[in-house]
């Protein structure tokens, strides 16, 4: 959601120079008034060579707008294929965030349709778009609005009850629901480390972002000894930081969450909108494909499109993406979307070009193609159940009968979601970016982890759209966290690269809280040794299992510390668990699980 590095690398942290002129482009810094008095820092871009009206691109931001004494918009990627041919940009801070007046707390709901003359995001973006078409030179009166992560949401939430002069929108990688899919919860499961991390970035100092002051590098350990989450604030935060304190004050999904969620103060698109995320998206994974599915139902306009690519958070908006980790992916991903990006934008806000892009543009991994659709996801898909059956092995044929794989899950002892060391996530040196595409090897042979593998594949098979596991089992404790990876098994001996060998690499993985089966809102006990299914959702994925390789089914019941440590015995809030509420368990996987696999046929 939040990328510092991502974001400074874009304009976000630099020292602003008032009417500074750069290579081609004049630069200029106002405060510009919103309806309740309150001034917001915003930098504004005019080309100096373009004598026709051109239109306004907005980025809002609470990561820094202002720029430094040589800053060139030409150099930067994301912007650069615009930039040449001529756009105003416009960058602001957000209330409460560097040189803006007024106060900030992370993702607050839009109210203002609901109570009149209440103030948010929404407002903020109207009041910057008319002061801007009124007051910018040789505008030609239409605006657009992009960003990426807590940017991302601004332009989703800024398309809500939009400006007349606004026309298009592109929310990329912005959060979705915070409870129920990114940034902080995955499924009621508290994402730890993040959580932490970043509320403390972005609260304790509200003037800048700041790092957390942990004591030693690889953070497996410290999170460890942290012990039961009530430690937090009683050691470290001492209730200073909101948006923790909200994560203690609602442990399930309550008002406040659902209040909090754009999948409940967005309907449809008002204008067009165009979503971006990325297959292995470490923060919003969820966010562009539940808000592109949700508003797609009320789009009675066509004015919903989704782009899909083989990244990570905002990885489109720098370098080639032509890899990501040990993954090649061939082809210049970023370079091909920021193509797309300008089409997207010349066609609603200049009026060029004779057709909009595809609905939906989503890159096929392991072909390593482009491809477009007419409907996301695909309606030629067939769903197939993959089975992790009996002996370890998964298939597409059903069990004839159904027995299940042990393993103890021992609170104590947790399973990293990657390699140690685990670096603070926005430390020196982190590889939090390509984690999702680790080889999953280092977990294998472990105990507490369970595989499934199928025989190697005698021809291709094309996996498009959505994702969904169906965990059957059962647990000695009376609550459990259940972690479900679908796994690309590369051959023992891989001819077009020797290096990958074996590798096992994660092309949709998710976590489930087992008390919110039933209910997020109301959460309840598993009742010990009982078989229960659990239905999770792994996203959407576009992906070709190659000839000669395998396909792995992997459960696990840690995550460490991504997802904190479920004490296996139900409490009523985990974040005042003790620390001898936490409790070894024994885990039962049935082998009538399955996975459903949208399978396209030839």
């Amino acid at each position: 959601m939040k990328k510092i590095a991502l974001l400074s690398f874009l304009i976000i942290a630099f020292t602003s120079i008032f009417a500074q002129t750069i290579t081609g482009y004049s630069m200029q810094e106002v405060m510009i008034p919103m309806r309740d008095g309150v001034r917001l820092n915003t930098v504004i871009f005019t080309p100096k060579e373009h004598t026709e009206p051109l239109p306004i691109l907005i980025q809002r931001t609470p990561y820094g707008a202002s720029v430094s004494d040589g800053f060139d918009i030409l150099k930067v990627p994301y912007y650069a294929d615009m930039a040449k041919e001529g756009y105003i940009f416009v960058f602001q801070d957000i209330r409460g965030k560097y040189k803006s007046e007024g106060t900030m707390q992370i993702h607050q709901p839009i109210t203002h349709l609901e109570q009149k003359g209440t103030i948010d995001e929404s407002t903020d973006t109207w009041d910057a778009v008319d002061w801007l078409v009124k007051n910018v030179s040789n505008n030609n009166n239409k605006a657009g609005i992009l960003g990426i992560s807590y940017p991302g949401w601004l332009a989703l939430v800024g398309a809500i009850d939009p400006h007349p002069s606004l026309k298009a929108a592109s929310e990329q990688a912005c959060m979705g629901d915070l409870f129920l899919g990114d940034d902080f919860h995955h499924n009621g499961a508290f994402r730890l480390s993040y959580g932490m991390e970043y509320s403390y970035r972005v609260e304790i100092d509200k003037t800048t972002n700041s790092h957390f002051p942990f004591p030693q590098y690889d953070l497996y350990d410290w999170y460890l000894k942290l012990g039961s989450l009530k430690n937090v604030n009683e050691k470290y935060f001492h209730g200073k930081i909101p948006t923790w304190n909200s994560f203690v004050q609602h442990p399930n999904y309550d008002a406040y969450w659902q209040k909090n969620s754009p999948l409940n103060y967005i309907s449809h698109p008002e204008i067009p909108m165009l979503h971006v995320g990325g297959y292995f998206d470490q923060e919003d994974i969820n966010g562009p494909q539940s808000m592109y599915d949700h508003m797609e139902k009320k789009d009675s306009f066509n004015r919903n499109y989704i782009v899909l690519g083989p990244w990570n958070h905002g990885g489109w908006a720098r370098g080639k993406g032509d890899s990501l980790g040990k993954i090649s992916f061939v082809k210049n991903t970023s370079a091909d979307f920021r193509d797309l990006q300008k089409r997207w934008f010349d066609y609603w806000l200049k009026g060029t070009g004779n057709e909009k892009i595809a609905e939906a543009t989503c890159f096929q991994t392991g072909s390593n193609v482009w491809k477009t659709y007419n409907t996301w996801p695909p309606k030629e898909a067939q769903v197939k159940k993959l089975y992790a059956g009996a002996d370890h092995k998964c298939s597409f044929d059903k069990p004839s009968s159904t027995g299940f794989v042990s393993y103890t899950s021992d609170p104590a002892h947790p399973v990293p979601y990657r390699t140690q060391p685990i670096e603070a996530t926005y430390g020196p040196g982190s590889r939090w970016r390509p984690w999702q595409v680790e080889d999953q090897r280092f977990v294998y042979s472990r105990p507490d982890v369970v595989s499934f593998t199928s025989d190697s594949l005698t021809q291709d098979i094309t996996v498009t759209g959505k994702i969904m596991a169906h965990l059957f089992a059962s647990t000695s404790g009376t609550d459990a966290d259940w972690v479900v990876k679908l796994i690309d098994v590369y051959p023992a001996f891989d001819k077009e690269s020797l290096s990958m060998s074996g590798y096992q690499l994660p092309v949709a993985m998710e976590v489930f809280r087992g008390r919110f089966r039933k209910s997020f809102s109301n959460p309840s006990p598993l009742k010990p040794g009982k078989r229960e299914e659990f239905v999770i959702d792994l996203h959407d994925i576009n992906h070709v299992f190659l000839k000669g390789h395998q396909i792995m089914i992997q459960v696990q019941s840690t995550w460490f510390p991504l997802i904190d440590r479920n004490p296996q015995k139900y409490v009523p809030n985990i974040y005042e668990a003790k620390d001898n509420d936490y409790i070894k368990a024994e885990q039962k996987i049935y082998s009538d699980s399955y996975i459903d696999m949208p399978v396209m046929m030839n």
